[in-house]
């Protein structure tokens, strides 16, 4: 289980993101983030992968404290990150390779056994056939379109064998039909493994289609969860129900309000400023910024 107690954060000197926010998610549940641009999405997500510290409030993994990234934890950025240098094999191997290195000491692999190089390569070789780029797998990601680094992004966060799977806008760059069979795929491995899987997007229809749970994020500061069940999602033809429609339509509107009911907002907080508990932000990170 996923909690986030009462977190406040804000980037130095901008206003809070969020403000005592809390938000529960369950193991096996698949989640949609959705929200205008700035409305702290990206921010959440790095938040959930203990990238990201809160100035106030906790983030909780099974009950521990995230202070760091968890070795559970895969994610999955928007532009893949990849390695240019490294075959799309080399890439999927990148993490099994840092846990040898480590071992299993629970912190930067899980505790257990540490994998044989045999055994690191077959499992290499199942997620290559899994996600169908075995027959590219000596190929480099600059050779390869975009739907397979994709692909290739996928195996490697799912050789890890996580129990959360993070994807930041991960379908963004691709063409209508790789992004929803890919958008299919990934729904379906998730519900092999009985993953816990949260999805950023800008897309009403991608959120609709793949979350059973939808949370709108509106302009910060955000101390209310708003949320959408849509159980149904990610079964087959559920995209052409009555159903996913209702959730289309429900979305727009969420969005369209919680964008004007914060348009008239009194100014938010400012993280840094001498009238917020944050000091001079010194425990923000300016590389990311939320989106």
């Amino acid at each position: 289980m996923i909690c986030v107690n009462e977190v406040s954060f804000g980037y130095p000197h901008r206003p809070l993101v969020f403000q005592s926010f809390n938000l529960v998610i369950s193991p096996g549940e698949t989640w949609a983030v959705i929200g205008p641009s700035g409305s702290g999405k990206s921010t959440l997500l790095l938040l959930l992968a203990g990238l990201l510290q809160p100035q106030a409030g906790l983030v909780t993994a099974k009950g521990t404290r995230l202070d760091r990234p968890r070795p559970r934890t895969s994610l999955i950025l928007q532009d893949y990150g990849l390695l240019p240098w490294a075959t799309v094999r080399e890439n999927v191997a990148l993490g099994l390779r840092i846990r040898r290195f480590y071992g299993p000491d629970g912190r930067h692999a899980p505790a257990g056994t540490r994998l044989s190089p045999l055994s690191m390569r077959m499992h290499v070789d199942h997620w290559l056939e899994r996600l169908d780029i075995g027959s590219i797998a000596e190929e480099y990601p600059g050779h390869i379109s975009g739907g397979q680094r994709q692909r290739t992004a996928i195996a490697r966060a799912l050789a890890l064998e996580p129990d959360l799977l993070l994807m930041d806008e991960p379908f963004s760059a691709l063409d209508a039909p790789t992004r929803e069979n890919l958008q299919n795929l990934v729904v379906q491995l998730a519900a092999e493994a009985s993953l816990t899987f949260v999805l950023v997007t800008h897309n009403i229809e991608e959120a609709a289609a793949i979350g059973t749970k939808i949370l709108v994020l509106g302009v910060p500061p955000n101390s209310v969860a708003d949320t959408i069940s849509a159980p149904c999602a990610g079964n087959v033809g559920y995209r052409g129900s009555p159903a996913y429609q209702a959730i289309c339509t429900c979305l727009r509107q969420r969005l369209e309000l919680a964008t004007a009911s914060n348009a008239g907002s009194p100014q938010a907080p400012v993280f840094g400023s001498p009238n917020h508990p944050g000091g001079d932000g010194s425990t923000g990170d300016s590389r990311y910024e939320s989106h």
